[in-house]
């Protein structure tokens, strides 16, 4: 099991607390730090079953000044953008064997495991 973490964001904090309370000890992937490779993100938008630009969080600066909010740009393109401004990724993910979430709300990630 892996989150993809922030530990700045009070949701990926609450996520990573159920996990270890169910005693799932999770990877911890600080992706600011270690952004997922594109192969990674390509991966997690598979299991996530969502298209690159549904896993981009709008309300950061970055979404404007990386052009996203204008451009009509391939999934391809965005996955890009976001390995190059991880804080552009949507968080928590949690991903276990061949299932993923986005752990919002956190009642998800009860539900997930």
């Amino acid at each position: 099991m892996k989150i993809y973490y922030n530990p700045n964001c009070s949701k990926c904090r609450a996520s990573l607390e159920i996990l270890n309370d169910n005693k799932l000890n999770p990877d911890v992937i600080n992706y600011l730090d270690t952004p997922p490779t594109k192969e990674e993100l390509t991966e997690i938008l598979n299991l996530l079953g969502m298209k690159a630009i549904e896993l981009v969080r709008k309300g950061e600066v970055e979404f404007k000044t990386t052009g996203l909010d204008k451009a009509d740009l391939s999934n391809d393109e965005v996955i890009e953008i976001m390995i190059n401004n991880p804080i552009l990724i949507e968080r928590p993910i949690i991903i276990h064997e061949d299932r993923a979430i986005i752990g919002r709300p956190v009642e998800k990630v009860v539900d997930f495991i």
